[in-house]
């Protein structure tokens, strides 16, 4: 089975929620609420993914030094067994924006649930709770 390495972020802003982004049309799972991030790359650090990723996804600039490791996903689909180390983020430049079409939300630690996300994502939903309970 193919291994797919994906780096995934949780932005956290001041009010203490993190930034969802909606699957949009077209892509597998397309609908579903997931963390931004994407495929990392041969030769790239799953933290310069999410440097490269932020920017194109959603217009932000992140700095390596402010990426923490929180949490990670390790999922088997059908056709991929996916590993997905995701970083905690609080300090970025730019105003986020789906730049690829794609809806985005800040949402709070209790309205988490409210929000649909691929099989991955669900197992991971209690270490982002504690993140954004830490402040």
């Amino acid at each position: 089975m193919r291994l797919v390495l994906v780096s995934a972020i949780a932005l956290i802003n001041e009010k203490s929620e993190v930034l969802l982004a909606q699957r949009p049309e077209g892509k597998s799972m397309a609908g579903l609420w997931e963390f931004p991030g994407g495929k990392v790359e041969d030769g790239e650090s799953p933290e310069a993914c999410l440097v490269r990723e932020c920017g194109e996804e959603l217009g932000i600039g992140v700095d390596p030094a402010n990426l923490t490791p929180l949490t990670f996903a390790s999922h088997r689909y059908d056709d991929f067994h996916l590993l997905m180390p995701v970083y905690e983020c609080r300090r970025w430049q730019g105003e986020p924006s789906g730049l690829e079409g794609q809806q985005i939300a800040f949402v709070s630690a209790s309205g988490l649930d409210a929000y649909p996300m691929p099989p991955a994502d669900a197992p991971m939903l209690d270490d982002i709770r504690r993140a954004l309970a830490a402040g």
